[in-house]
């Protein structure tokens, strides 16, 4: 094999390479929207559990319906269980969210850290962050991509 395959093949796997590196990076950071989804929907979760304790269902269709509030403690259980379950989940992808914040801060460039921030924590669109930041749509994208080779997970 001549030495120019050698450096072509080489060359081959380091961009690959790089490529699956840059996209692990972009998951790593897309996490944090995930996790306050999550966070979102336990909250709504845990709403309605205390919403449906406060205001049983009503059934108003006329007819007579006896009535089975006498032991709500199964039910407090169950919602106290619920709620040490998502105070758990919840201190762990705050925990997530500040890993994220804090190596995203580690970056030198100004620039750099508006884009993830706005990009991945403040999940806006690419318009909306070349509106905010100024700058052209290839420019707001040059500074995503040297971001992210600079980024450290």
């Amino acid at each position: 094999m001549s030495k120019a395959v050698l450096v072509m093949d080489n060359y081959e796997l380091l961009k690959d390479k790089e490529i699956l590196d840059t996209e692990q990076k972009k998951e790593y950071l897309k996490e944090y929207g995930r996790v306050v989804r999550q966070m979102e929907r336990s909250e709504l979760i845990i709403k309605e559990m205390r919403l449906n304790r406060m205001m049983p269902v009503v059934v108003n269709d006329g007819m007579p319906h006896a009535h089975n509030n006498t032991d709500l403690s199964s039910y407090a259980a169950m919602l106290d269980k619920e709620e040490r379950r998502y105070l758990k989940y919840r201190y762990r992808r705050i925990k997530k969210c500040k890993e994220i914040r804090d190596k995203i801060e580690q970056l030198t460039s100004e620039d750099e850290k508006d884009v993830l921030i706005y990009r991945y924590i403040k999940l806006m669109k690419w318009e909306d962050i070349c509106v905010k930041l100024e700058h052209s749509w290839q420019h707001i994208h040059r500074i995503h991509a040297k971001a992210l080779r600079n980024f450290k997970m």
